[in-house]
């Protein structure tokens, strides 16, 4: 199981299509859109919303996001009215970008609480460490071999799969740093076919976090 996500849009085509494409970065997750209302028209229905958050919650709990701010009333009111409201989250972060670092984190298995916390940081400035690097830190030279690069659906496999060591990560591409844990960070990079890109890695689980790396980029992202 993981946590849930709620797409709460005033466009159920905007919604419908966002839901598509974190599934692609997310496959186990659930995420259900909950846009426009019933008759096909703009605008947001309290009870679809409702709805939509039940089927989304698998007992790990639930993450909503909305578009604009009458969005964010209906969805904090469907919280409201469910039988437990703590089981859900009514995230305040950009919709696209947050959908994609919720639905990331909902997969690596994060509480709704970091998920909630992913969608809502979305899109800020990366604090990233110093360029320098720090003499504990282990670091590899990779080159790009799949058609897209590093975005969308590979910056996703490897901040899921990053997630599961004990490492802080940092990946280059010229004077550009990326946080690896971060799939919009990763797709800013706009990495390429044929770049060359550098992975830096400090902490307990280094060696085996870019070993994955390695592993992951040699064989396309599973493309």
């Amino acid at each position: 199981m993981s946590v849930g996500i709620v797409l709460v849009s005033h466009s159920a085509k905007l919604a419908e299509g966002l839901a598509e494409l974190a599934a692609q970065m997310a496959p186990d997750v659930t995420i259900v859109p909950a846009g426009g209302l019933s008759d096909g028209s703009i605008g947001t229905d309290y009870d679809e919303v409702v709805a939509a958050t039940q089927r989304a919650d698998s007992g790990d709990g639930v993450v909503l996001l909305y578009d604009l701010g009458s969005a964010q009333m209906t969805a904090e009111l469907a919280v409201e009215s469910l039988a437990d409201p703590s089981a859900a989250i009514v995230a305040d972060g950009p919709l696209v970008e947050g959908a994609i670092a919720a639905a990331v984190a909902a997969q690596a298995g994060q509480g709704s609480k970091a998920v909630a916390e992913a969608a809502a940081s979305a899109g800020l400035p990366e604090d990233l460490a110093p360029a320098e690097a720090a003499a504990d830190a282990a670091e590899i030279e990779l080159e790009l071999h799949n058609e897209v690069g590093l975005h969308a659906r590979p910056a996703a496999v490897l901040v899921r799969t990053l997630s599961a060591f004990d490492a802080e990560v940092i990946v280059r591409l010229g004077d550009q740093e990326a946080d690896g844990h971060s799939v919009l960070a990763l797709m800013s990079l706009g990495a390429r076919q044929g770049d060359r890109i550098r992975v830096r890695a400090r902490g307990p689980q280094a060696s085996a976090a870019l070993e994955k790396a390695k592993e992951l980029v040699d064989g396309n992202f599973g493309e």
